[in-house]
């Protein structure tokens, strides 16, 4: 039996049992399957694979903080750059919010677990949760279904009164409306919490970057 054909069938059986709302797995699972993600003319950045003997600066993680510190980096077209990022590109799936879920246990998440729980985590397997964690180039962003948490002030102020001085909420304020170009005319308004016409986590690569993917 031919593959088409194979998937043909288990398309229809899980229709005909569950829904049409059951062929968003299967739908998923070939887009994996086939890699849809390396046919992506998206400008994603090439692998390096020449690697120069020395670098101005080593970015560990191209997660959300990782990306922006490469790109303020590179911006001056003297220092070389290089990423190291475990995981891979993002694929087809990681583009809609919705089938996020979908990439939790999946091979961009690091499928870390939480110590068990006292109060919390009841319901779960020896009262661990899951802590999803992105494995692949824009790092958690990629699977967090599109939510932007700044943080709570409370958490920045304490980090400050333990001896970390700079790291006050109203320290930081200013380099988080530095990263946001807030669109929502709502929000946008208030100009104390938000900023408008920044830039947010561009991932323009300089001809003096290089991304080498290591795996783990």
């Amino acid at each position: 039996m031919g593959l088409v054909t194979a998937a043909t069938i288990a398309i229809k059986g899980a229709t005909i049992l569950l829904g049409k709302v059951a062929i968003i797995p299967v739908l998923i699972a070939a887009l994996a399957y086939f890699n849809y993600d390396l046919m992506d003319p998206e400008h994603q950045p090439s692998v390096t694979k020449n690697l120069r003997k020395e670098y101005d600066f080593v970015v560990i993680g191209g997660g959300s903080a990782g990306s922006v510190v490469v790109n303020r980096l590179t911006e001056n077209p003297e220092w070389s750059v290089l990423l190291l990022e475990a995981g891979g590109h993002e694929t087809e799936i990681t583009d809609v919010p919705i089938l996020s879920l979908y990439l939790h246990k999946s091979k961009v998440d690091w499928k870390y677990r939480t110590q068990p729980q006292d109060t919390a985590c009841q319901a779960m397997v020896d009262r661990r949760c899951c802590w999803t964690r992105g494995k692949v180039l824009g790092g958690s962003s990629v699977l967090n279904t599109m939510l932007y948490v700044r943080g709570n002030r409370r958490d920045f102020d304490q980090w400050e009164s333990f001896g970390n001085p700079g790291w006050g909420y109203d320290d930081v304020l200013p380099y988080f409306k530095k990263s946001e170009d807030q669109r929502n005319p709502y929000l946008a308004r208030n100009t104390k919490y938000h900023a408008t016409g920044k830039i947010l986590i561009p991932l323009h690569i300089h001809k003096s970057m290089g991304i080498l993917y290591i795996k783990l």
